[in-house]
């Protein structure tokens, strides 16, 4: 019963900041609005309606470039901490007793002499396919 009450807090919590998020972001939106209306009314009024356009223009220009910098960032960043996990999840798998005891029945059901050439052809397709994963992750982005 804990890890079903726990779950329902994390999901009451998860929705509750969620919606107060979608709150925050739709007043955001309706702020920008304004500033932006009254920036334009303003360069209208002092500078005409061709500099207006062209300052409006600007700004979302800056908006999108800001955008596009902070979720460059975040896609960095998300990368790097799936790497780390993947690292992380294979270490503590083959740190894990089980598996271990898992590995030694295995040598003893197939035997030593048999599993040799199994593990040696292993080895090399888990090398082709790591060689393959890395020069993908090392590709220029377009």
């Amino acid at each position: 019963m804990r890890l079903i009450d726990g779950l329902k807090e994390q999901t009451d919590r998860a929705l509750r900041l969620t919606s107060l998020v979608a709150t925050l972001a739709i007043a955001l939106f309706i702020m920008i609005a304004f500033l932006c209306a009254a920036a334009f009314i303003w360069v209208l009024q002092n500078y005409g309606p061709v500099e207006a356009c062209l300052t409006g223009a600007g700004i979302f220009l800056i908006v999108a470039l800001i955008a596009a910098l902070l979720y460059a960032s975040l896609n960095n960043r998300a990368r790097e901490r799936q790497r780390e996990v993947a690292k992380s999840t294979l270490h503590t798998a083959l740190a894990d007793p089980m598996v271990v005891a898992t590995g030694i029945q295995v040598i003893r059901a197939i035997g030593l002499k048999k599993l040799i050439p199994l593990l040696a052809v292993g080895g090399l397709a888990l090398g082709l396919f790591a060689g393959r994963n890395h020069s993908s992750d090392e590709a220029p982005a377009e």
